[in-house]
């Protein structure tokens, strides 16, 4: 396995935008997204990040027309960290696939108010999602309209009022994380859509895409990507332990 380690791009001519570039090649480009960021277009019309990644390739390249990039997946607005772009027409239908069918491995972190019953576990919840609410129910048994969603985590730390889950996500829905740790109690600092009592400062949650794992889709080489948590004292707590 050969593992891909984060290369942050500070900011400077080629990268007038500051992305946190953690891979690039050909085929693929790997971004640690922002708090706040949108992966992709939508209703607010503000800027999303897939046109940034296009113009800092387009200036990089002294590309004169248009810039290919595919988006492959996305994460919540006030969620941070791995989000992974396709360059080529080859890549994306390839790695489209990869996700759909589970072959990927997508590990997250999570800081948590309160603690759960089980220092590990396996989450089984089925899932309904409200567009009115832009928001995802977990229920413990199958209802209708619901889809199957399942996480592994486990307890990686105490911190002084919260705690550090590490997420291993076997299903891919609607804010499937918030929703299932709210089922079990264990709401995201941060996160007043899923019971949290206060936001963040910056308005976001405490949900990071820390690692992706997957089989690169033109020279099938196995990658790994990780991506650092946002600089704040929380999370600063739990990368300085």
């Amino acid at each position: 396995m050969k593992s891909k380690n984060p290369n942050i791009q500070e900011s400077n001519k080629s990268n007038p935008s500051n992305l946190q570039v953690l891979y690039e090649d050909n085929h693929l480009i790997v971004i640690n997204k922002r708090v706040g960021d949108i992966v992709q277009g939508d209703k607010t019309g503000d800027t999303p990040l897939s046109d940034v990644v296009k113009q800092y390739l387009k200036e990089k390249y002294n590309k004169p027309g248009n810039v290919y990039l595919g988006v492959v997946h996305r994460l919540d607005r006030p969620t941070s960290g791995i989000v992974l772009f396709a360059k080529t027409s080859k890549a994306l239908p390839r790695l489209n696939k990869m996700f759909a069918d589970g072959s990927t491995q997508k590990t997250y972190w999570a800081i948590v108010k309160n603690p759960p019953e089980k220092e590990t576990d396996t989450l089984v919840h089925w899932m309904v999602r409200n567009p009115k609410q832009n928001k995802s129910y977990a229920h413990s048994k199958e209802v209708p309209e619901s889809k199957k969603a399942i996480l592994e985590y486990k307890v990686l730390q105490q911190l002084n009022n919260y705690f550090l889950l590490e997420i291993d996500l076997k299903t891919g829905r609607h804010h499937q994380i918030r929703a299932q740790l709210t089922a079990i109690g264990c709401w995201i600092k941060g996160d007043l859509k899923y019971g949290a009592d206060r936001s963040n400062p910056d308005g976001g949650i405490h949900l990071h895409a820390r690692r992706l794992q997957l089989q690169h889709p033109v020279t099938k080489e196995i990658l790994t990507f990780t991506a650092p948590p946002p600089e704040d004292p929380v999370w600063d707590a739990c990368t300085n332990a």
